[in-house]
């Protein structure tokens, strides 16, 4: 049966954020001096990134605002080079990162054509960040177009996996938890959460990574896996 509304989780779910991400960390790294080695940039991209999941996930607990955990990032990242950075010096790095972030932006190759088979479906997103700032990637990409609503956990003040933010979602659409779809990229946060709240959970493993245990806590959470949205229309059907 095909379900009148399918939201979505956004970074690297329809927008390529790991792939921004790694090109601007890259690009920006270079201002500390010296050309990387392949090896280097991973390793520098590995350790930016675990910098984002640790502090980023400090800012959705309420831990840091929005800002604090952007310092924390740039503080993080400098660390090892022994540079200290005041909160106004902070700010400075981090914004002159997201120069390089914003300047790659794009979807995933998948996403326009999935939208497209699965009209005339209604489009949203779910999202665990900053409304202004995930707004603008939607816009930046051009996205906005096919996106009703967007509900976004700094908004709303709750995140995902916490059920009440897909039922705010529901709400925002005026359909049951049963008559929607969620589509995300991690098996806990979006397609467990989103199953939990009565929403069909889809997990998008577009690596391939998930374990033999995540596969059958998946199936044992109806969460149906796919590797590209390519594979959701027909899902759906």
């Amino acid at each position: 049966m095909t379900r009148p509304v399918v939201l979505f989780d956004l970074d690297d779910t329809v927008f390529a954020h790991r792939e921004s991400v790694e090109a601007g960390i890259a690009a920006h790294r270079t201002t500390l001096g010296g050309a990387l080695a392949a090896a280097d940039r991973a390793n520098e991209f590995a350790r930016w990134n675990a910098l984002e999941e640790l502090h980023y996930h400090r800012y959705l607990t309420g831990e840091l605002d929005f800002l604090q955990q952007r310092r924390e990032r740039a503080r993080g990242f400098l660390k090892p080079y022994g540079v200290q950075l005041d909160d106004a010096a902070a700010d400075e790095w981090f914004d002159r990162y997201l120069v390089h972030y914003e300047s790659t932006w794009t979807l995933h190759a998948d996403t326009l054509p999935c939208l497209e088979a699965l009209r005339p479906a209604r489009f949203g997103v779910i999202t665990n960040g900053s409304l202004p700032f995930q707004a603008a990637k939607i816009d930046g990409v051009g996205l906005s177009p096919w996106i009703e609503h967007v509900i976004a956990s700094g908004e709303v003040g709750i995140a995902k996996p916490d059920p009440r933010i897909f039922h705010i979602a529901c709400g925002v659409f005026e359909v049951e938890p049963a008559e929607a779809v969620y589509v995300g990229d991690r098996l806990h946060t979006d397609a467990i959460g989103a199953a939990r709240a009565g929403l069909l959970g889809v997990w998008l493993d577009r690596p391939g990574i998930a374990t033999r245990a995540e596969l059958a806590e998946a199936a044992a959470e109806g969460v149906p896996v796919i590797r590209s949205l390519a594979e959701l229309p027909a899902l759906l059907a």
